[in-house]
């Protein structure tokens, strides 16, 4: 077996083909040697009975004896070799096709409980694989998937359920802060600018982290969503080399690239510019800005991670490319990010790459 453990025949070969061809090689490697030994055993044998024919010989024929009896000898064992060798091809294709069937029935529990649990997602985790048969290995396996099923099943209704009930009693105390702060104050009160401007961060932190919640938990729905329609409806002057569809939520899609956008303007230089470019399925945005270390761009996709120069007393919650990864994420997608030089005016250039269905604009 190889390091990988797929074994020297690659990662693309099945458990069942290598079983038969393992099951093949090794009767072709122990007929081999059975017939070696018979082959030695009957040329020793043949030699003997040759000599034993010399001696019931005359002396005048004994001469054209021994060659007939070696023409002979040599014969039969041409002969013999050449259908031993002809006999086990044959009896090892046979073993190879015999190994085949016989995987194929003793793999076929493990092929139905692969093709149960493609059916199973996080929406429907209430499957289960209920291997039927006998207390072996087999069964065993899939006893164990399908308890690791119920774990993960009752911790994602955990999650759901704490989501929920986490926006709801997180944004009522804070809507009624909001309230008797902008009843209670006066406007030319110098703390109540800052309390609302709190409030408001505290607020944008709490959809944020609702929003990555929701992403990580993946989609319950999908639609056919025009995916440069939804990036326009955020930044009017994008630029669309294709259009492409993507099945997805508008919403979050909507959210990635108001993610994106903002992100590009708030870490940007005064004077700078900020680019969007969308082809088929593939969303472009540049930005001008501070130089970011090549080896800090991959951080700042983590939570609370905020660019060159932010603190955590900011307006930004540290969330928005993290918010970006997770939804690229739900939707079967990816989110990168690679730092420009100073010479290019700094700043980053992020991808998010989504499947899409490209659409040829007429």
């Amino acid at each position: 077996m190889s390091p990988s453990g797929t074994g020297y025949l690659g990662a693309g070969s099945t458990i069942r083909t290598r079983i038969a061809l393992v099951y093949g090689g090794v009767f072709l490697v122990l007929g081999a040697l059975l017939l070696l030994v018979v082959n030695l055993l009957v040329r020793a044998g043949t030699d003997g009975e040759k000599e034993a024919i010399v001696a019931r010989a005359g002396e005048v024929a004994v001469v054209e004896a021994y060659r007939i009896g070696d023409d002979v000898g040599r014969a039969a064992n041409e002969q013999m070799l050449m259908w031993s060798c002809l006999a086990l091809l044959v009896i090892a294709c046979g073993a190879v096709v015999v190994g085949w069937w016989t995987a194929g029935r003793v793999l076929r529990p493990v092929h139905e409980m692969t093709a149960r649990a493609r059916r199973l997602s996080e929406r429907d985790l209430g499957g289960r694989l209920a291997v039927r048969g006998p207390d072996d290995e087999l069964k065993e396996l899939g006893d164990t998937i399908d308890a690791l099923l119920g774990r993960l099943e009752t911790a994602f209704d955990s999650q759901r359920r704490f989501v929920a009930n986490a926006s709801h009693e997180l944004r009522t105390p804070l809507a009624t802060q909001r309230a008797a702060l902008q009843v209670g104050l006066d406007e030319d009160c110098e703390v109540r600018q800052v309390l609302l401007d709190t409030n408001r961060q505290s607020e944008r932190l709490l959809d944020g982290l609702l929003l990555l919640a929701r992403g990580e938990r993946g989609l319950a729905e999908r639609e056919d969503v025009p995916f440069a329609e939804v990036v326009a409806e955020e930044y009017e002057d994008v630029a669309v080399a294709e259009s492409g569809v993507v099945r997805g939520s508008r919403v979050l899609l909507r959210q990635l690239v108001r993610n994106l956008v903002a992100n590009a303007v708030a870490h940007n230089v005064p004077g700078g510019t900020v680019d969007v470019r969308v082809d088929g399925g593939v969303l472009t945005v540049v930005n001008t800005g501070p130089v970011v270390p090549p080896d800090e761009v991959e951080s700042l996709f983590e939570p609370f991670r905020r660019g060159a120069g932010r603190d955590r007393t900011g307006p930004g919650a540290g969330l928005g490319l993290s918010i970006v990864r997770s939804i690229a994420a739900a939707h079967g997608g990816t989110a990168t990010a690679v730092a420009r030089g100073a010479g290019e005016g700094g700043g980053l250039v992020v991808t998010v790459t989504l499947p899409a269905t490209v659409t040829r604009r007429s």
